[in-house]
């Protein structure tokens, strides 16, 4: 999926146009069987990319929780310069991971809580950099403003 981007998203762009002309069919003049053609492939579309049918570009890294059965997504991540995030078993190679957490990958409540910190981690850093992105813009005072004329009329002159 990552190596091919451009040609999902193309496929994503596709199943939009497929669900608004389906949204109203009497506008573009469709017949009951047309219909039902573009409703069966988009029941086929959204199988495989409801999930990522939002998704802008290529992710700025990727988690893996089994590299033995994900070989083929850490290999495109590796392709693409993507960091990988991995939990690693005894039985796994962290040759390829640019970030392994050591633990098991078999036993769902460690899974559970190693994907909960990462969520939360995720969560927190996108909470902070909005927070700084707001507090790296700030809006230019109003002509009427009594602040704006005095910080003016302080301004050494040029």
């Amino acid at each position: 999926m990552l190596t091919n981007f451009q040609t999902i998203r193309k496929s994503i762009d596709k199943m939009k146009k497929l669900g608004a002309k389906l949204a109203d069919p009497s506008q573009y003049g469709l017949k009951k069987k047309e219909i039902l053609k573009m409703q069966k492939e988009i029941v086929k579309l959204q199988k495989y990319l409801s999930g990522i049918k939002d998704m802008r570009g290529v992710p700025g890294a990727v988690f893996v929780l089994d590299t033995r059965i994900e070989h083929i997504a850490v290999q495109e991540a590796n392709r693409l310069e993507i960091p990988v995030i991995a939990i690693l078993d005894s039985n796994c190679n962290p040759d390829h991971i640019t970030y392994p957490i050591p633990g098991n990958d078999d036993a769902i409540r460690s899974i559970k809580l190693i994907t909960s910190r990462i969520a939360d981690a995720c969560i927190e850093g996108a909470h902070l950099r909005t927070q700084r992105e707001e507090a790296e813009f700030k809006p230019v005072p109003a002509l009427g403003d009594k602040t704006a004329a005095i910080s003016f009329a302080n301004a050494p002159a040029s």
